[in-house]
């Protein structure tokens, strides 16, 4: 293996990094946000949820900037196809973070529009949730490219049953990872709202993370034979079954630790299966981007790894500081 190969294989597992990151520490907050009128029955309930992501949504949201900057960066021709193919669709996205974080500042402020800031709070943490999972699944199983690398579908080609499984399934472990950090951080009411929630999502997620390996036999069964895959989808069993068991003895500080493990088990699952393609094509298997044939420069690799190496420690550090401060229940 070359030194060039070599550094594309570390920038995809580094990009892989920080959308695990993103995953984790904003998927709790959007997962609080799609569940809030389940949770918060009231004004004072409601003001409790703002407090608990308060200090935290907007740097969450920073992981999923510098993972779209790392993917430009390193890939650009596959950032060209995902952000020109996806176009719509991260439209929807960017306009509900948007929607979601000035949705916060009016609630507290607009006396008269509090149920509609409250529902705009919900909508605009919902959509990104359930898209972002059918993003991946449409990477996955692949999408019509031509011989430029351009997108040659529509927008309801994205819409297809697999990815829309996919895009469930996201949506289930980010639910149950917004109630997990829920029970870590309530008490009373909104505690046990939130306990008795998480017993219905863990077994909605088992449910759909089966199938979704049924969708995957019937629409991409290639992928049944990365044994990588199968080594993480077995580890979300166990930690399922763990975390069913935690959450009958009531151990609250092992479920949130458990959520994200299976979160970064089943981004072990999607990089398994993709490893080495970034976006695969469905019509011609020539068409598809990897990481080979999209990457950028020797030079540019070596020069943001540099800076990766020396930039990460002090995000890492700035961000256990911070949860380190707001620790505890509110």
């Amino acid at each position: 293996m070359g030194e060039f190969n070599f550094l594309k294989i570390i920038w995809f597992l580094l990009i892989g990094v920080l959308l695990i990151g993103y995953s984790i520490l904003d998927g709790f907050d959007l997962g609080i946000g799609s569940i809030f009128p389940l949770i918060a029955k009231n004004d004072k309930e409601k003001m409790k949820i703002f407090r608990i992501i308060g200090p935290f949504w907007d740097g969450n949201e920073v992981w999923l900037l510098t993972g779209g900057g790392a993917l430009f960066a390193a890939f650009p021709h596959a950032y060209a196809t995902i952000f020109s193919g996806f176009y719509l669709a991260f439209m929807f996205v960017l306009f509900s973070l948007i929607f979601r974080a000035v949705s916060i500042e009016f609630w507290n402020n607009d006396e008269k529009r509090k149920k509609f800031w409250a529902w705009a709070f919900t909508f605009g943490s919902f959509l990104p949730s359930l898209l972002f999972g059918v993003a991946i699944g449409n990477c996955i199983i692949g999408i019509p490219l031509n011989e430029r690398f351009d997108f040659i579908g529509n927008f309801f080609t994205l819409l297809r049953p697999y990815p829309i499984i996919i895009g469930i399934l996201g949506f289930s472990i980010i639910l149950l990872h917004g109630a997990s950090y829920l029970i870590l951080k309530t008490e009373k009411e909104i505690y046990e709202r939130a306990y008795k929630i998480s017993k219905n999502l863990w077994l909605i997620f088992i449910f759909v993370f089966i199938l979704s390996l049924i969708a995957t036999i019937i629409w991409v069964p290639e992928n049944l034979s990365k044994i990588p895959a199968w080594i993480f989808s077995i580890l979300i069993f166990i930690l399922w079954i763990i975390y069913g068991i935690s959450l009958n003895k009531k151990k609250d500080s092992h479920l949130f630790l458990l959520s994200s493990l299976i979160f970064i088990s089943l981004w072990g699952i999607v990089g398994s299966v993709q490893f080495p393609y970034l976006v695969k094509a469905i019509n011609n298997p020539l068409f598809s981007l990897t990481i080979y044939n999209a990457s950028s420069s020797p030079l540019t690799l070596k020069v943001m790894l540099l800076i990766a190496i020396i930039g990460m420690p002090f995000v890492i550090a700035y961000t256990i500081y911070v949860y380190k401060i707001f620790k505890g229940r509110v």
